[in-house]
């Protein structure tokens, strides 16, 4: 951002050194301004009044058509050779670049607008002593500055102190990432007690080191010093700019990045620029058409050469000869006169019409009432106007299972708590029968605090938890401590829980109806209310969940003054970390979650463990050692909650359904029967992605088999691959049919689909896919996958997910389409040709980083079957249209040249030859491009 800025004259602290690590200390601008930090002054601006025409010109010139038209004007002032006159290459040229400059200056001028606007805006800084109203332009790292209920965070912010309890502000990211429900942030308590003290505010002289800026809007690695102490600083220490204060009447912060150092304008980068299989097409049909001008002006240059020495003469009183330097000289002049007359066989409008037709049909997708999801007010969107035809092209799609396939709505079903399942409904003889609407519900009547939506049916863990079973009691208390949530007053005296997760709100809400009640946090504490009697944990540590570790836990100390560590996370991850005496209870509960997970449930285990105290507190400086580093606190962390979390005791596991999202099956059918291979990359167990996929007609019992890929080796993983290629295709050598292929001097390796009798499926395991993806391995695994019609992908991390696409991409000539609804899913989004985001429950992340977004998986069967087929046949269509008209009219003049001895005159008047392509026959090509429809769109599935 700051080189773009600069190049415009805007130097943001220009000319420095790449920033390794920000110091800056509080209401000191001249320590601060000796840095030269950016200011607050954004620009997103392309142009000025100065360096508008230069700059634009430029960019327009550097497509290939528009480049040669500059040089046939060039052409054209040249007596000897100038066929035609000067305005037939002028007009059509001058409208071209005047059409795209006017959309190029409406852009810039809103630009321009909002930069104004922003840039002006007033806040409250504190300047010597005292608050004064300051424009956003004028901010600077280091200074203190007040925000109201409200208010756009003007800057990235160090939260100081604000007026809600605790410290604690809510913001809305909307902005940001497109997420509209409120996010909880707490200042460090030491911060916080300055208040809106204004002399104590000015008298602060805390000293930030944090890390340069970036673009990771969920990171963030710093220390405060103060007073000769040191607190680490996290993300949740932070306003971003672009959020809104809401639900707060006023807090305070300490400006950390301003400007285009921002979070916000360091994400307003551009994205890598996808380009379609018709891009490139059109790149070489251009080139190959400048390569037939070249022969065909070579041609009458010849006959001219010919003619004049045969003919010539007879013929002198006609055409009276320019020059006196005989036959090859006017063969060559006649090449130059011919490149003038025929070039409209070059398509100059071609890029513009283009550009038209894609625009027009992504309106009609963002029009499409059948792809409108009523409930949640969500029209489907198209993100991008240049991969619509390239929807009619898909050969592979990547799906996401949780929040994309499934609603991604959680409610806790069964769990497993100390070897006993409970969950299941029985009748008097012991057998289980079915949950229906009608089946009775377990009373909770008992509990005021429960969640009036929460039903459970088996009311024998009722009765466990309320007879005083100490593992039915620990399980809930685990649930109702170990997790991210922020509890909300409600003023009818009930309460509300803003969850990070679906998960987590599900696993929260049931230990609440089951006599836990999650009822407050602060920074150092976690209030319940169990079983009716309220109860104060001190929170020492938070060891927080990511996508590696796969698990969370928490330290505290009870009332009584015991030390435990309470831990949940994936079944797989925690057995590993369990004390040996668990080992026959974790065989019982292994036999329930597989039973959970074959019912297509989400599983997780819990597990807790009893801490000494002195342990604990040479553990706790450790802790505050990797907290407080600025580099590398991610690896440091990680090795020092390693260390602490091991022999854990078994707990249980409990199970949240997740229900399939309307109309799935019939989608996947449909799109199974149109060719196209659909692979699921889920982080799910086995067993619950296996079963999803028979509920989704993805895996069928009339498939021949099912392969499982689920080795612990290299060795064992290329046998069951190489295995199941064998059945699939007995006749398969062992090297894999490789072809080269080169597009425009890019050459790539293809690997040629393999016939195979029969439908097949696959379900591979995160460890083995680790394995399957390795060089040696993952032509073998590409090959056994794509001879089957549908792939699953178990236990994955999000860096695998896109690895699975990169390597079909690479490897294969086909189209390939990510689609997904969470920040897991980003990068498998971004490495697709297309990427569509679901917004759900997750969040908005995959749909900022879409090409295209609707609500629900089945408007993916009409973007596909309906846009993306329509889109790909017109404009096929079109570009057949175009060149047959541009040929026909330019042949003429080729054969004319036959006639009229070689000597470019034209059979056209020059005002019919300037307007053929922009008027005369503009439109009827435009209209079919935009509004044929070989079928109706019922008979496009």
């Amino acid at each position: 951002m700051g080189s773009l800025l600069s190049s415009f004259g805007i130097e943001c602290g220009g000319g420095k050194e790449q920033e390794e690590e920000r110091h800056l200390r509080a209401n000191d601008r001249e320590f601060n301004l000796s840095y030269k930090y950016a200011n607050n002054e954004i620009k997103t601006s392309k142009y000025n009044l100065l360096t508008f025409l230069p700059l634009n010109l430029l960019e327009q010139l550097q497509r290939l058509a528009n480049a040669y038209f500059i040089c046939l004007l060039c052409l054209q002032v040249i007596p000897a050779i100038s066929s035609l006159s000067w305005f037939t290459t002028v007009v059509p040229l001058l409208l071209v670049l005047s059409m795209t400059a006017a959309k190029d200056a409406t852009d810039d001028i809103n630009r321009h607008r909002s930069d104004r606007q922003v840039n002006n805006r007033k806040v409250e800084v504190l300047v010597n002593g005292k608050l004064k109203s300051e424009k956003w332009r004028n901010v600077q790292v280091g200074d203190i500055i007040k925000l109201e209920n409200n208010q756009f965070v003007t800057a990235d912010l160090l939260l100081l102190s604000s007026s809600e309890p605790l410290n604690l502000v809510y913001i809305e990211t909307a902005e940001l990432d497109g997420e509209t429900n409120l996010k909880v942030k707490q200042a460090l308590t030491i911060t916080g007690d300055l208040g809106d003290n204004i002399a104590s505010l000015s008298a602060f002289r805390g000293e930030v080191r944090c890390e340069p800026p970036n673009n990771r809007l969920d990171k963030f690695t710093g220390n405060l010093e103060v007073g000769g102490q040191t607190f680490a600083l996290d993300n949740d220490k932070i306003l971003l700019r672009g959020c809104t204060l809401r639900n707060t009447e006023w807090c305070f912060g300490l400006v950390v990045f301003g400007g285009p150092d921002t979070k916000l304008m360091q994400n307003s980068g551009k994205n890598r620029f996808k380009r379609t299989s018709i891009d490139h097409l059109m790149n070489v049909l251009v080139l190959i058409i400048f390569g037939f001008l070249a022969f065909m002006c070579s041609i009458l240059a010849i006959g001219k050469g010919v003619w004049e020495s045969r003919e010539g003469t007879a013929f002198a009183a006609f055409l009276p000869p320019q020059d006196q330097h005989g036959p090859p000289f006017a063969a060559f002049l006649t090449f130059w006169s011919y490149v003038i007359i025929l070039n409209t066989v070059v398509p100059i409008s071609l890029y513009v019409s283009v550009e038209i037709i894609r625009l027009g049909n992504s309106y009609f997708i963002d029009w499409d009432r059948k792809m409108y999801h009523a409930q949640s007010n969500t029209p489907a969107q198209a993100r991008t106007t240049t991969l619509n035809e390239e929807l009619g092209q898909i050969k592979y799609i990547f799906s996401d299972k949780t929040g994309t396939l499934t609603q991604n709505i959680m409610t806790f079903n069964k769990c497993s708590i100390s070897g006993k399942a409970y969950g299941n409904v029985v009748d008097f003889s012991g057998r289980a029968i079915e949950i229906t609407e009608k089946t009775p519900k377990a009373d909770f009547s008992w509990n005021r605090l429960a969640d009036p939506k929460f039903s459970f049916h088996d009311s024998t863990l009722v009765d466990a938890v309320r007879q005083g079973s100490r593992e039915a009691q620990a399980f809930f208390r685990l649930l109702a401590l170990c997790h991210t949530v922020m509890p909300e007053e409600l003023s009818d005296g009930g309460l509300n829980y803003q969850a990070q997760s679906p998960d987590e709100g599900a696993l929260v809400t049931a230990a609440r109806s089951f006599g836990f009640v999650f009822r407050a946090r602060t920074p150092e504490s976690i209030t319940l209310v169990e079983m009716g009697q309220e109860t104060t944990y001190e929170l020492l540590a938070v060891l927080d969940f990511n996508n590696v570790r796969k698990r969370m836990s928490v330290i505290v100390r009870s009332p009584e003054g015991k030390l435990a560590l309470y831990c949940k996370g994936a079944d797989t991850i925690i057995y590993e970390r369990l004390h040996p005496s668990c080992s026959k209870l974790m065989e019982v509960t292994t036999g329930h979650l597989n039973e959970y997970a074959g019912e297509g449930l989400r599983t997780l285990a819990l597990a807790y463990k009893d801490l000494d105290e002195g342990y604990f507190e040479s553990w706790r400086e450790r802790h505050h050692e990797a907290s407080t580093a600025l580099d590398g606190r991610e690896e440091k962390l990680d090795a020092v909650y390693e260390e602490i979390e091991k022999d854990l005791l078994l707990l249980g596991a409990s199970a949240v359904e997740d229900k399939l999202q309307d109309g799935v099956p019939q989608t996947i059918e449909q799109l199974a029967k149109a060719d196209i291979k659909i692979w699921v990359l889920t982080g799910d167990k086995q067993e619950t992605a296996e079963n999803i996929g028979y509920s989704c007609n993805m895996l069928r019992e009339e498939m021949q088999e099912v392969f499982i890929v689920a080795g612990n080796t290299h060795q064992e993983v290329e046998r069951e691959l190489r295995s199941a290629r064998k059945k699939m295709h007995p006749a398969s050598s062992d090297e894999p049919p490789m072809r080269k292929s080169s597009i425009l001097g890019k050459k790539t390796e293809v690997v040629e689909d393999e016939a195979v009798e029969g439908e097949y499926g696959m379900v591979i395991n995160g460890h083995s896919l680790a394995y399957a993806l390795q060089e040696g391995l993952q032509l073998e695994f590409l090959r056994a996958a794509c001879m089957c019609q549908a792939v699953i992908c178990c236990r994955v991390t999000p860096l695998q997910k896109a690895q699975v696409v990169e390597l079909v991409k690479k490897h294969k000539r086909a189209v390939t389409l990510a689609i997904g609804d969470g920040a897991n899913d980003v990068s498998m989004i971004k490495a697709a040709h297309i990427g569509v985001g679901i917004s759900g429950q997750e969040g908005m992340q995959a749909v900022l980083s879409s090409d295209y977004s609707f609500a629900q998986f089945r408007y993916l069967q009409r973007l596909l079957l309906v846009h993306g087929r329509w889109s790909y046949l017109r404009m096929c269509k079109f570009l057949r249209y175009f060149f047959y008209k541009n040929f026909t009219f330019t042949f003429v003049h080729f054969w004319y040249g036959f006639f009229c001895g070689f000597s470019a005159q034209t059979v056209y008047d020059e005002w019919f030859i300037t307007l053929y392509n922009l008027v005369y026959t503009a439109l009827p090509v435009l209209g079919l491009a935009l509004f044929d429809q070989d079928v109706d769109h019922r008979w496009s599935f």
